[in-house]
């Protein structure tokens, strides 16, 4: 990487982020958001996406202050940033040149600099575009669809492509927005451009979805995974608000640790996914899910009262199968029609000495009279202990021996047409909620099959085996 001043050191990208930026503070989140642009402002990434929760600084670091840091270590870089909005992406390009133009800044890198005021003559200074004094360096700014004809682009920068879930939901921008980038940002690169990406997910289909589905993506897991890219292959990293994947090297968090808890609290992001936990899902997780090929969806129908003719008090306990799996238990009730209400679930990856607690608990508070537990993997064990914690519950445990994928998919008529799901359960469950109703028909894009296993398995119980036991008793 060729540097504008060999007398002067380059800084880290966090070291000149602190120094122009005083006031910046940075938790290990950001330091780490802030180690990865370095690399590819050193040119050792060349295809960088990265998905960001809302208001978790992204711009600032990605679209702010990383072109002014570019153009301090190499001032002859052409950079181009592109948004939603012509009027956002002339935001951040005002927003470089004040840092540009700032003591701070010319103190790190005092031969990059642009034009003050008139002078020099002959050197462009406006919202949209911006040349370095002496250089062949220059920044320009474009909103989704702008024209860039006739500008060559070392660096792109695509911050946000849309403005809001009623863009990313419309086909049409999509398309658009695809056609823009194929036609216009594409066209404009060489042989050595860079792309980074830098959004908050809307939907599944949004430009990132539609790179991850056409070319070549590497998930960046590790510092290590940045030399081992090859040739056109991206390197995606997406950072969840509440920690739900398994623990990197860059992303070490536990699960449900908050990004960034003082700007975002735990409890605050609980309370935002259970108002909307699909929308939760995209933009604070970065896991959108399209409606289309969705086994369930939001079909299932809703009750607000039970019903008086109870005829029997019944739990379906699907234990977890391995470390990234969920205990799935969920009691119900029986109507004398044969309707299934949900009333309560635990759903957790905790261990099975805390969701037996759970497990328990709820059985005692749902007056839950027989527990079916699946015998697989250690079930035979959590059933064993809810025995001895109540002992008036009679537990059955049996093997699960159906091949999963058929018995959910051939069940899932069944079961939008049987059950029923208490009005608020999108905030009582939101994780249950969300894997049901994000739930796709092609199970190898699934990340978690624990909830419509369970549902699956109280349709087998409750409907499948009534509608035989009726049929046995009408050919008697």
């Amino acid at each position: 990487m060729k540097t504008q001043n060999s007398t002067v050191a380059k800084p880290s990208f966090e070291s000149f982020a602190k120094h122009v930026y005083p006031f910046l503070e940075l938790t290990p989140f950001h330091t780490t958001y802030y180690r990865i642009l370095e690399a590819y402002a050193e040119g050792r990434i060349r295809k960088l996406i990265v998905s960001v929760p809302p208001q978790h600084g992204k711009s600032v670091g990605a679209t702010t202050l990383l072109p002014a840091y570019m153009l301090g270590i190499d001032p002859d870089l052409r950079i181009a940033i592109a948004s939603y909005s012509g009027t956002l992406a002339s935001k951040f390009n005002r927003r470089v040149q004040r840092i540009i133009e700032s003591r701070e800044y010319a103190e790190l890198f005092p031969d990059t600099t642009i034009k003050q005021g008139t002078k020099p003559a002959g050197y462009i200074r406006t919202s949209d575009e911006v040349e370095i004094i002496g250089h062949k360096g220059e920044l320009l700014s474009v909103g989704r669809e702008g024209s860039l004809t006739g500008n060559r682009v070392d660096c792109f920068i695509l911050d946000d492509l849309y403005k809001d879930a009623m863009e990313a939901n419309s086909p049409v921008v999509r398309n658009n927005c695809w056609e823009w980038y194929t036609s216009v940002v594409r066209t404009r690169m060489h042989n050595t451009s860079r792309e980074l990406i830098v959004f908050t997910r809307w939907h599944e289909e949004d430009l990132i979805g539609k790179l991850m589905a056409t070319e070549s993506v590497r998930a960046l897991n590790s510092f290590e995974d940045i030399d081992k890219v090859k040739e056109g292959e991206w390197l995606y990293l997406n950072f969840e608000a509440l920690k739900s994947s398994p623990a990197t090297e860059i992303d070490p968090r536990t699960e449900g640790e908050p990004l960034w808890s003082k700007q975002q609290s735990r409890s605050l992001l609980l309370k935002k996914r259970r108002l909307d936990p699909q929308r939760f899902e995209a933009m604070y997780q970065g896991h959108p899910a399209s409606h289309e090929g969705l086994l369930y969806g939001s079909s299932f129908r809703e009750y607000g009262k039970l019903p008086r003719d109870i005829i029997k008090r019944g739990n379906y306990t699907d234990t977890a199968d391995t470390g990234s799996d969920y205990l799935c238990s969920v009691s119900y009730v029986v109507d004398s029609d044969g309707i299934v209400y949900l009333t309560d679930v635990v759903y957790t990856k905790e261990p099975m000495e805390i969701s037996e607690r759970l497990v328990a608990a709820m059985l005692t508070k749902s007056d839950t009279r027989i527990a079916y537990v699946e015998s697989n993997n250690g079930g035979r064990g959590f059933a064993r202990a809810l025995q001895r914690q109540l002992p008036r519950v009679k537990i059955e445990w049996f093997h699960q021996s159906g091949n999963k994928e058929a018995r959910i998919l051939s069940n899932s008529a069944t079961a939008l047409h049987t059950l029923r799901m208490p009005k608020d359960w999108h905030m009582l469950w939101p994780e249950f909620y969300t894997h049901i109703t994000t739930f796709k028909r092609e199970f190898k894009a699934n990340s978690h099959d624990d909830a419509p296993d369970a549902l699956t398995g109280i349709v087998e119980r409750e409907v499948s085996s009534s509608e035989r036991r009726v049929q046995r008793m009408k050919f008697l």
